[in-house]
């Protein structure tokens, strides 16, 4: 970190900022007031506080984005974004208020004690909001039809027995069905409407979601990465959005990290124990890759869909996705014919399957690197 003279601290809400400044060296820090979330309000506060060189300033991720930290940047001015989970805390401190939280985190970064999170340029932060409103969407439509479906069961209303719920066969017996009562009727044509309104929105984002893997500038990666087994589009376009650069990560175990996918540990001198995985980090990457690694329970095979996929892709990432299914088909086999769940299989596949995503992610960001000083 270079030397600075003034370290601030920002607790941004929707309306208000409250400012704490703590100077070079081991004094207390000081509060500096509160100031409206605006950017003219917020370009007074660094003029006064000095020159943009001699500032570092911080504040904690949230609802607020990622404004704030480009805008500072665009004066010249150091920000970084924090991750409040990883926030150190007093164990007895009880109190919590606007002003001692700026203050807390201007001290905090003066003592280097705070981790920054990777701030996302606006295409990322684009691309990561429409696959998180799919994500919502997805779970707006298991409830729409967990709805309908809770409705037929409190009237004893059932499909013939081996119909599989949402398939061909069971949309069309519900288009059969009839109440006598109006009341009813409603709620079931209101049930069924909403659906529709939901599987339509989702067919939209879908369609913005193919047109950004296959035209935006992380195409590439997204291709690449679909030569993998178990990752499809959608799949692909997560794990670019939310990952972002993936030659960040100086090694895979970051990466792991970085999903939650590492087991805890409680170690103390000779006695060492592992447990289950943290799930501290990226909640959307965990959930991805867990469901890709069932795919791998199957003996490897380059066949239908994924061959159409590996298509003219890189022959490095094909050769990283082949090598992949050997090794972690051999490992949830491993795993599970010691008696372990498939689900402990699953997770364990998972974060070795992160592994080889990385590989692929770096090499073909370091092609591009390659052509791109050669242009």
């Amino acid at each position: 970190m270079k030397d600075v003279q003034k370290f601030v601290g920002l607790d941004v809400s929707k309306e208000m900022i409250s400012v704490g400044v703590a100077e070079a060296g081991r004094g207390e820090p000081r509060f500096h007031g509160n100031i409206p979330n605006q950017p003219e309000a917020i370009r007074k506060l660094m003029r006064k506080l000095g020159n943009p060189e001699d500032l570092h300033v911080c504040y904690e991720a949230g609802s607020t984005g990622y404004g704030i930290v480009r805008f500072l940047l665009s004066m010249g001015i150091d920000c970084i974004v924090v991750a409040p989970t990883l926030i150190p805390r007093r164990a007895g401190d009880r109190v919590k208020t606007d002003r001692r939280d700026s203050l807390r985190l201007a001290q905090l970064l003066r003592a280097g004690e705070l981790t920054a999170v990777w701030t996302p340029d606006e295409d990322h932060e684009a691309l990561r909001d429409l696959i998180r409103t799919r994500h919502d969407t997805r779970e707006d439509l298991q409830r729409a039809r967990q709805r309908l479906n809770h409705f037929l069961l409190r009237h004893d209303i059932r499909p013939a027995q081996g119909t599989r719920n949402w398939s061909v066969k069971h949309r069309d017996w519900l288009n059969t069905l009839t109440f006598e009562k109006s009341s009813l009727r409603i709620v079931f044509q209101e049930y069924l409407h909403t659906i529709h309104e939901v599987e339509e929105r989702m067919k939209r984002i879908e369609a913005q979601i193919h047109e950004e893997a296959m035209q935006s500038e992380h195409a590439p990666v997204i291709q690449a990465l679909q030569t993998l087994r178990g990752v499809a589009e959608v799949t692909a376009v997560t794990l670019v959005a939310e990952i972002g650069q993936f030659s960040r990560f100086i090694n895979p175990r970051q990466l792991m990290s970085y999903a939650g996918l590492v087991p805890k540990e409680y170690s103390s001198g000779l006695s060492r124990w592992q447990g289950s995985i943290t799930k501290i980090g990226n909640a959307q990457i965990r959930r991805a890759l867990v469901e890709c690694a069932w795919a791998y329970r199957h003996r490897p095979s380059l066949k239908g869909e994924l061959l159409k996929r590996q298509e003219g892709q890189d022959p490095e990432a094909q050769r990283i996705a082949w090598k992949a299914q050997h090794r972690l088909h051999k490992k949830y086999h491993r795993i599970t014919s010691r008696g372990r769940g498939g689900k402990h299989a699953a997770v364990a596949v998972a974060r070795e399957l992160i592994g080889f995503i990385w590989a692929i992610g770096c090499a073909i960001e370091k092609k591009k690197l390659e052509e791109f000083n050669t242009a």
